[in-house]
């Protein structure tokens, strides 16, 4: 049974790339990596009732499962190439491995990313994925280099999952008007194309995965820098503010994570190129705040009061 689960994803999960030597069905793969090119690497692990509701779709878990990590490649600067699936499954259901398949390829195929191992054992459910990409040799964003006086953006809008996750905990899943914020927790889009372009002029880059709060943090961490906010310019959905006020918004904005939009660093002159860029690009950029002496985020509201939050964002081991 188990082999023949591995043949359904396999069926259903092909894409032909030259640089793969040797796929699924040996004891591990053969890959080669293009001369110049460093490999990014990257592993999200997804838990039912932890990471995606109890009764969500397999298609869209199957999704989402790769949409984490590719993030984390966007966050990079890297073009996707191949993954590795880990699967563990309660009992070999034939129908739910056709349909989380089915979602992993549709977000896989329009990046020619390739399924060239993994692995399935029984338990609680739960995905595993590994992702591979390329980025120039040098040229790789990362979270260290935001200076004194950089600008901070987001591309997109935040909070519209977490606020999604709350719909359906809520039970509001069968309204139709929360159809478009519960699309962006179960099919968030990974910002690939934002990430190329921004390897010629972001400082720092991560995306936001934990909480804009908590992911922040991190690039103020590795630069030894402070951060200040103004929660007004805080980019927020029509979607979410239909649904909340404005309190209720800004801390899903502000803490509620599972956005996987891109938080950067670029100075004020790169401003208006970065802009346009990202504009063209169809997922846009806003400036939120800048870049301080000092350490950790501050956010300040309309009047310049600093704005207490519940919390900085997903932390798996709080209490």
């Amino acid at each position: 049974m188990e082999f023949s689960l591995i043949d359904r994803i396999r069926e259903r999960t092909a894409q032909a790339r030259d640089d793969v030597r040797l796929g699924i069905g040996d004891d591990a793969a053969l890959l080669a990596v293009p001369a110049g090119q460093e490999l990014a690497v990257a592993i999200d692990t997804l838990v039912e009732g932890v990471h995606f509701p109890r009764g969500t779709a397999a298609a869209d878990i199957g999704w989402k499962a790769l949409a984490v990590n590719l993030s984390d490649l966007a966050a990079m600067g890297a073009t996707p190439a191949w993954a590795l699936l880990a699967l563990t499954l309660p009992n070999a259901d034939a129908d739910f491995i056709d349909g989380l398949a089915t979602g992993f390829a549709q977000l896989a195929q329009p990046y020619r990313l390739a399924l060239v191992g993994g692995d399935t054992t029984r338990g609680a459910l739960t995905i595993s994925v590994a992702v591979h990409g390329f980025v120039p040799a040098g040229k790789a964003l990362t979270r260290t280099g935001a200076q004194v006086g950089d600008l901070v953006m987001v591309t997109g809008t935040l909070g519209d999952a977490a606020a999604g996750l709350r719909l359906v905990q809520q039970g509001g899943q069968d309204d139709p008007r929360s159809a478009w914020l519960i699309e962006r927790l179960n099919r968030p889009v990974p910002r690939i194309a934002a990430g190329l372009a921004l390897r010629d002029c972001a400082s720092a880059c991560i995306d936001v995965s934990d909480g804009l709060l908590a992911d922040l943090g991190h690039i103020c961490a590795a630069g030894a820098v402070g951060a200040q906010i103004d929660a007004s310019l805080l980019p927020r959905s029509s979607a979410l503010l239909d649904w909340f006020d404005d309190d209720a918004s800004l801390d899903f904005a502000l803490s509620g994570g599972d956005d996987y939009e891109l938080c950067f660093t670029v100075s004020p002159q790169k401003l208006a190129a970065t802009q346009a860029e990202l504009a063209r690009l169809g997922c846009g950029a806003t400036r939120i705040g800048r870049i301080v002496a000092g350490e950790g985020v501050c956010v300040r509201d309309r009047d310049g009061r600093q704005r207490a939050t519940a919390r900085p964002g997903w932390d798996h081991f709080a209490a």
